[in-house]
């Protein structure tokens, strides 16, 4: 919501200044956003006069101008077509920036010819794309006045932003209201005076939905309306909020809507056959809509036409066919209430956004259709003449009053802030409350004006008053510690996100945040793109499809960083990942990816290319953390497509797959324009098993006094067993005393043969209870012999 400072004044009488106004409408819960004072970005650009324009002699395209200013005559080379002698613009001396073009002026040589300062176009000023010629202002602008004043920007713009709920707000009326409660000044009296009509309305009202749907409709004819330009004034609070100005009747509409709170809608009565009729759609029928845009209905969307068809939406956008223009000279206004639901559902089917959607889906004063008439006919009549009619009107006041029992005690109890009981009086009734001394005594019976749809019960009345007093007045509680030491919050399928992001940022990677949707063009080379994973709505043209993997995403973001010089990367994402659009096909992934080098430099000094063995030390470093049965998962190879076949692989428990890891394909990488090497793992959580409840919390620490005994053995095997088989099966060999076995060493070929291969692994030996002697060594490596034998089919190299 964006208003002008002098706006707000025209209904709050006030001395505050704009910094105690921005400081009192955040802490009202209006959150402010941003302040442009564009008096003073444009301070240093004033009225001037060409005294004279002459040809300049070295250039056919060029004037040198005289050009009389606050501060005496300057010299010019201007190259605009309209540059003239008498003329009024607009002087940016020597030294001024000009925020158009980002530049700040300098003295210099035009062709031959001294230039100090310019005279500037809107293009140049930031104002618009007008770039034809500079800018024309009246004969009678004093020469010297600053421009924005001239231009009506002498008036800061405060932008805030909404809550939902505070539909009130959505009108500089309502923010005047809001700040005349917390003492900021006086509430100006809405000027909503009935006005006499004098004719009955030839146009009327034939209204075929329930009550619920359009409770009320008011409407009033206007004949011999000079329809053109809105005055000045309204021009430049309109442009200051970033509405364009269209014509006087329209620039009614959308004034009062932004200054009262109530969207209108101008029909040019000539163009209006018959009465006009509110119905419900039927399924297939159109419009073209005042956007430009053509919208066809279903059934339950409430339309507005006559006898020609239908020509608005109700409570969003109008329609082509029926608008003003400059030509109109009979009009007929509509002034309703439309169901928020229905409204904010159809806006939503169409996707549409429109300001006059914004309002009627958060809910409207219910008494809005009579005096938002009125309202509208004075500024009607005042700025393009004519006669008014007597109102028509369809429906009855909707049944808005409710009470609430406000007990006097509550904000003490509830807010902790004990706030004076004639002071909370005050505060309601500035809001426009009707506070009554209740039935029993210390209570209220309040009833909440007709613009507060959002206040239902004892509670929110409370929030109000603690919220004009100042939720800075609440004071800091500490919970009272019942226990030394606190249960945990958080289960521990809960900490398994957190933990997961912990231990990767541990290992050297960043955090990515991607959006859960993606390209569905690439999503099928990932095992996505299926009809019921795409958006129906999406954001932009490139992000149609629920992503299956966050790889995908990660990888995306890595070939945008590469394409900016940073190429070495590591990026890990917890977050949802879809194989379907049911419940059951939503996981929870932890991701990542490394791209080029290493970071971290080993015994050599140097960095070396990402591999696959790094993914997968990832992969285990999570399933670790999350106290899973990393020194029990296995290897296999049937990793998914998008990775590389043969260096990639599967960690399964049993036929679990709990992660894959990899090199990513290269055809992947060709098509998102990523230079490789790049590695990336995926741990689902969801198939991560749960440690048991013994388990969670974990062993003392036993130390050995005895030293550990390092054994070296190598096994020919054959070619298609894996090297996790034999560490698994000397382990196995004796569960007690060996306590770790690592490979050092693959060798094929030479004298092994054809498909046979040797594997070179390192046994270390834990005793616990005595030194080992040389025949218990000697037991041990044979159980570990005979094991690897059974195993794996392995026998000890000659």
């Amino acid at each position: 919501m964006k208003f002008t400072l002098g706006w707000l004044k025209d209904h709050l009488d006030t001395d505050a200044s704009l910094d105690d106004i921005t400081t009192a409408l955040t802490a009202l819960g209006l959150e402010v956003e941003g302040v442009e004072d564009r008096a003073k970005d444009l301070s240093a650009f004033t009225v001037a006069y060409v005294k004279e324009a002459v040809q300049h002699p070295d250039a056919d395209r060029l004037r040198v101008c005289q050009v009389e200013t606050k501060d005496g005559m300057y010299q010019v080379v201007c190259g605009a077509p309209n540059a003239r002698t008498g003329m009024k613009a607009v002087f940016a001396p020597p030294g001024s920036h000009v925020p158009g073009t980002g530049l700040d002026l300098k003295k210099g040589m035009i062709r031959g010819q001294e230039s100090n300062g310019m005279l500037v176009s809107e293009r140049e000023m930031g104002l618009s794309d007008e770039h034809d010629g500079i800018i024309e202002l009246s004969e009678d602008a004093p020469v010297g006045k600053p421009f924005a004043e001239i231009a009506g920007y002498d008036d800061p713009v405060i932008e805030i932003a909404i809550t939902p709920n505070r539909a009130d707000c959505t009108s500089v009326l309502g923010i005047a209201r809001d700040l005349a409660a917390a003492g900021l000044g006086t509430l100006k009296q809405l000027a909503a005076e009935p006005v006499s009509g004098g004719f009955q309305s030839p146009i009327n009202w034939n209204v075929q939905v329930d009550s619920q749907a359009c409770p009320a409709v008011v409407g009033r004819y206007f004949r011999n309306v000079q329809n053109g330009p809105s005055p000045k004034w309204m021009q430049d609070r309109l442009k200051a909020i970033g509405l364009r100005p269209i014509s006087a009747l329209v620039d009614i509409t959308n004034y009062v809507m932004m200054d009262a709170g109530r969207p209108l809608h101008a029909y040019d009565a000539d163009k209006v056959t018959g009465d006009i009729t509110i119905r419900w759609a039927k399924d297939g029928e159109s419009y073209l809509a005042l956007n430009g845009k053509e919208y066809s209905f279903d059934e339950e969307m409430i339309v507005i036409g006559d006898d020609h068809g239908i020509d608005d939406l109700a409570g969003i956008m109008g329609g082509e066919r029926t608008g003003c223009s400059d030509e109109t000279t009979n009009m007929f206004l509509e002034v309703a209430i439309f169901d928020p639901l229905r409204t904010a559902a159809t806006g939503r089917k169409l996707n549409i956004i429109s300001d006059a959607r914004y309002r009627f889906e958060r809910g409207l004063d219910q008494l809005s259709p009579w005096w938002g008439a009125e309202l509208a006919t004075k500024l009607v009549l005042d700025i393009c003449g004519g006669e008014a009619s007597e109102l028509t009107v369809h429906g009855a006041e909707p049944d808005w009053k409710r009470t609430y029992t406000l007990r006097q005690g509550r904000t003490k109890a509830l807010g902790g802030v004990d706030v004076p009981v004639a002071e909370q009086k005050r505060i309601l009734e500035t809001l426009g409350f009707d506070v009554a001394n209740g039935d029993q005594p210390e209570t209220w019976t309040v009833t909440p004006p007709p613009w507060r749809g959002d206040i239902l019960g004892e509670a929110d009345l409370v929030e109000e008053i603690l919220r004009v007093n100042g939720f800075d007045h609440v004071p800091v509680t500490s919970l009272p510690m019942t226990e030394t030491v606190p249960p945990v919050s958080l289960t521990p399928s809960q900490r398994r996100v957190p933990t997961a992001k912990r231990v990767l940022a541990s290992r050297g990677m960043m955090e990515a945040v991607t959006f859960s949707f993606m390209d569905g063009r690439i999503a099928g080379d990932f095992g996505g793109g299926q009809p019921d994973l795409q958006v129906s709505n999406p954001i932009a043209s490139d992000l149609d499809t629920m992503r299956p993997t966050i790889l995908p995403t990660l990888l995306t973001a890595a070939a945008k960083n590469a394409a900016r010089g940073f190429g070495d990367l590591a990026l890990f994402e917890v977050g949802p990942a879809y194989a379907d659009s049911t419940p059951k096909g939503q996981s929870t992934i932890a991701a990542g990816i490394r791209v080029g080098r290493t970071s971290a430099k080993d015994w050599t000094g140097t960095s070396r290319p990402v591999d696959a063995y790094d993914a997968k030390a990832d992969a285990l470093a999570v399933i670790e953390a999350l106290d899973g049965p990393a020194s029990n998962a296995q290897a296999s190879t049937d990793a998914p497509s998008w990775y590389h076949p043969g260096r990639s692989g599967c960690l399964r428990l049993g036929p679990n797959a709990m992660a894959r890891f990899g090199e990513i394909h290269p055809a992947i990488l060709s098509k998102l324009d990523l230079r490789g090497p790049a590695v990336g793992f995926e741990v689902i959580l969801d198939k991560v098993p749960m440690p048991k409840a013994k388990a969670t919390q974990k062993p003392l620490l036993a130390v050995s006094q005895f030293q550990p005994v390092l054994r070296d053995f190598a096994f020919v095997v054959d070619d298609g067993v894996a090297a996790d088989q034999v560490t698994r099966a000397a382990v196995g060999g004796d569960k007690k005393l060996v306590t770790q076995v690592s490979v050092f060493d693959v060798f094929q070929g030479g004298s092994l043969g054809e498909g046979k291969k040797s594997i070179a692994v390192q046994v270390t030996l834990q005793p616990t209870d005595k030194t080992l002697t040389e025949e218990d060594l000697e037991a041990v490596a044979a159980k570990i012999v005979a094991n690897v034998q059974k195993q794996t089919g392995g026998v000890l190299r000659g």
